[in-house]
């Protein structure tokens, strides 16, 4: 065990955020799970973390063990759109499956980061460095934390939602009444299917903004930029079969007769990212062009 004593200075500091300037562990949130744990004590008690110590106390700690983590590296080649000592910006392939679990545990793209990677950020063991995802059959942008710093640093701007994600979609249907809009529909798990999501009055704020980008009325559909405000899990998915435009190639939501065109997948890509870089302390965007697929979909249409 380690100990010290609680400095004058030190005086009135919550005990996850004293260790945390002791550098006891990368984060505070570490040093909380530390705590919760059982592995400090205050005088000989165990605390919380949001105990306020008083100098002259006696802190005892054990030494932060990160999670193991039982997945495998995997030498998968990446799209590799930037890179830095701090985080790392991908461009997925549709087919890969950002993580494990529901029975994918090799071949995700985590496993491709285990291999490449020394060290990447955050506390999940089966999802280290991820800080966003994107379904498996989509393409495109994301962001890949490397340190815990540029982790939170990147989750506080998921949270607040001042990280800027855009898609693009080919969606069934002519939207023919407007050329921008937006939909306000809170989104919840579906009960009677347990793998899909649904709007509910009464699931979580989802909001979603599109802009009509081409019309192709020959082939009833309709390419869409849409830009994210909330990240629920297959939002533009659901939100646009809730406004009867499910996505081409959707195999899971909407009556989708246009299936034809495209069946190996849905047809969302998301093409740009924008957010500040934690470390750097600069405005960063990038932009990835639609995957071959579907830029032949569109030149065929056209």
């Amino acid at each position: 065990m380690n100990k010290f004593i609680v400095s004058e200075e030190e005086n009135s500091t919550r005990l996850d955020e004293l260790l945390f300037s002791k550098g006891v562990a990368v984060s505070r949130s570490k040093c909380a799970n530390l705590i919760k744990e059982g592995k400090v004590t205050v005088n000989g008690k165990v605390s919380k973390p949001h105990y306020w110590v008083s100098a002259g106390e006696e802190v005892q700690y054990e030494d932060y063990v990160a999670p193991s983590s039982d997945l495998t590296p995997e030498n998968i080649p990446l799209d590799v759109v930037y890179e830095d000592k701090d985080l790392l910006v991908i461009n997925k392939p549709a087919g890969l499956v950002v993580h494990p679990g529901n029975g994918n545990y090799s071949g995700t793209l985590v496993n491709a980061l285990l291999y490449r990677e020394e060290e990447l950020g955050g506390e999940d063991p089966s999802r280290p460095g991820i800080v966003h995802r994107i379904d498996k059959d989509t393409s495109g942008l994301l962001v890949v934390a490397k340190t815990e710093e540029a982790f939170l640093g990147l989750q506080s701007q998921l949270k607040d939602h001042s990280m800027h994600r855009e898609y693009k979609a080919l969606v069934n249907g002519i939207i023919a009444d407007t050329d921008d809009g937006m939909i306000n529909a809170p989104i919840a798990r579906d009960k009677a299917h347990p793998t899909r999501n649904c709007v509910d009055l009464n699931g979580k704020e989802a909001v979603t903004f599109f802009h009509v980008e081409a019309r192709y009325k020959h082939a009833n559909a309709t390419l869409v930029s849409c830009r994210l405000k909330t990240g629920r899990t297959h939002q533009i998915r659901v939100h646009m079969d809730y406004i009867g435009h499910p996505v081409i190639g959707d195999l899971v939501y909407g009556n989708n007769s246009n299936r034809k065109l495209y069946d190996k997948g849905q047809l969302l890509h998301a093409y740009r990212l924008s957010f500040f870089h934690p470390i750097l302390k600069k405005q960063m965007s990038f932009e990835a062009p639609l995957p071959p697929y579907f830029q032949s979909l569109l030149d065929s249409l056209d």
